[in-house]
């Protein structure tokens, strides 16, 4: 299944990949069940009780990451269950961002983090690089250029 595709002008504000993603995978529950199915936990049971989420939300949530095309629900070996949720290309392609995400949350949001991980035998530590220079990205250095009609980096140009 191909990942659902937002038009980013028809979404309220400014024009924007963020903006498209967090219309697919910015709610909490979603984040918190795709945490779950990177960690392996791939049954609705062991989802719902790792998130803490509501059934009724989460339900709605792991379905929407379906129709998304960033998760797959897969049929179990007797084709009678599923066997549970499973990522996407699309939806590994999210574990970088996930994984600085928790990050950024054992720096800033706790005082302690919950939790470690290592990267084969040292702790995991995380940086964006840029893929075709190989050097981390300096805010001062980034150049953008809106390339919707009628907006610039400042805004809607047309008043509206």
């Amino acid at each position: 299944m191909a990942v659902i595709r937002i038009d980013p002008t028809t979404l309220a504000g400014r024009p924007c990949g963020l903006a498209s993603a967090l219309e697919l995978v910015g709610d909490r529950w979603a984040l918190l069940a795709l945490r779950e199915v990177f960690f392996g936990n791939h049954r609705f049971s062991q989802i719902a009780r790792n998130t803490g989420a509501p059934r009724d939300r989460l339900s709605a949530r792991l379905k929407d990451l379906v129709e998304g095309g960033v998760l797959v629900r897969r049929p179990g070996p007797d084709g009678s269950r599923y066997e549970g949720y499973h990522l996407t290309e699309a939806g590994r392609d999210l574990g970088p961002v996930v994984l600085m995400l928790m990050a950024w949350g054992d720096k800033w949001a706790v005082d302690s983090p919950p939790m470690s991980q290592t990267h084969h035998d040292h702790p995991l530590v995380l940086t964006a690089i840029c893929a075709t220079c190989g050097t981390p990205p300096d805010e001062r250095d980034v150049t953008r250029e809106m390339l919707v009609p009628h907006w610039s980096l400042a805004g809607r140009e047309d008043g509206q």
